[in-house]
């Protein structure tokens, strides 16, 4: 298994990023935060995921042991494959799908795009119980939600909704989580 590499991010592309490793260039297909490590010419480290199939071999990596645990979860989800996890792993940080997974919010990774209602429903039934305690919703998580629908219902996407919220104090109540929001937003 090869679970960490280190060298010189030679390309990145669609396909994802190229490591050289003492003359050798692994393509890893790897999450937005991993490809960001990979953005200047230094010498980066990324957690990997060997997947080895019938017929292929294929490395996803990650830009820290979170987002790697959290994908090989998402691994033992029935219907859940690679590139799926990697979609998902790959559109929020591994402590926000955490809390979305304790909160049981199936619409949060309904807006990934291949993700469809049952696959999202197994994704929270499956993992709900595996989870580590500090998923746990934090005290406000619920407002975190209704600040999230408040702001859907006015046009903003799951994603961008979540986006925004983040850089706003979860402490607040809901009401002015949305105003914050939509005064970032103008």
């Amino acid at each position: 298994m090869i679970s960490q590499l280190r060298g010189k991010p030679v390309r990145r592309g669609a396909d994802g990023l190229v490591l050289d490793v003492a003359g050798v260039g692994y393509l890893v297909q790897a999450t937005p935060r991993a490809l960001a490590q990979g953005s200047d010419s230094k010498e980066v480290t990324v957690e990997t995921y060997l997947h080895v199939r019938e017929d292929a071999l294929q490395l996803f990596g990650f830009a820290d042991a979170a987002e790697r645990e959290l994908f090989e979860q998402l691994l033992g989800v029935s219907g859940v494959g690679p590139k799926v996890a990697l979609a998902i792993v790959s559109g929020s940080t591994p402590a926000e799908l955490r809390r979305a997974i304790a909160r049981e919010d199936t619409a949060r990774f309904e807006a990934i795009p291949g993700i469809g209602r049952k696959t999202a429903q197994r994704v929270v039934l499956e993992l709900k119980g595996s989870l580590a305690t500090e998923a746990e919703p934090e005290a406000g998580g619920d407002g975190h939600v209704v600040a999230r629908d408040a702001l859907v219902e006015l046009g903003y996407t799951i994603v961008d909704a979540e986006s925004v919220l983040a850089d706003i104090d979860p402490a607040l109540p809901p009401e002015e989580r949305v105003r914050r929001a939509l005064r970032q937003a103008a």
